[in-house]
């Protein structure tokens, strides 16, 4: 049987905008987000980490050094963990079809991990999270952490003023309504 996800952004949506964070002193989880994820999984969501780090085409830093930037996210989640982490190291310019707003890592994910994408969430803090998550066929909600107080909301299925109220928001929501279907 296929598995619900939540598909999450790292940068303004968990930690701290570091803008192409690449020192692990660097990272700062947001308040109750390790809490979030236990909830999410408790309710039996599969947690997958989509993001864009243009920083390693753009030559700012190595794959490594993206790898130590995970590595110190993880120990400050503490108990909490995420199910996969899938990330595009290309800039904009390429053109790379794994991009976000391109649904191609999630859709990935959902191949690998046999993900349920009509009972999944994409939380993101900008408009191309709620595009990629809509594109590959999920629900979103934009965080305002990070970019997301200048980000149109136009095309969020629902905001939140942090990952607490996105969490909140999803596990209020599963039970309520049924998944929405987007165009693709």
């Amino acid at each position: 049987m296929l598995k619900p996800a939540v598909f999450l952004d790292r940068d303004g949506t968990l930690m701290e905008e570091r803008n192409y964070c690449s020192r692990p002193e660097d990272v700062w989880v947001f308040a109750h987000v390790p809490q979030g994820l236990q909830r999410l999984a408790q309710a039996g969501f599969q947690l997958v980490l989509i993001t864009n780090q243009s920083g390693i085409g753009r030559g700012y830093f190595t794959q490594a050094r993206f790898r130590a930037v995970q590595a110190e996210l993880a120990r400050q989640l503490g108990p909490a963990r995420l199910d996969a982490v899938y990330f595009c190291p290309s800039v904009p310019e390429m053109g790379d079809p794994r991009r976000k707003p391109s649904p191609a890592m999630v859709l990935e994910a959902a191949r690998d991990l046999g993900l349920d994408l009509a009972r999944s969430w994409f939380v993101g803090d900008k408009a191309i999270d709620a595009e990629c998550g809509h594109r590959a066929g999920t629900r979103t909600v934009l965080v305002r952490t990070g970019h997301g107080p200048g980000e149109s909301d136009a095309d969020a299925d629902s905001t939140a003023a942090n990952f607490t109220e996105a969490v909140d928001h999803i596990l209020q929501t599963r039970f309520n309504n049924p998944p929405v279907t987007h165009a693709h």
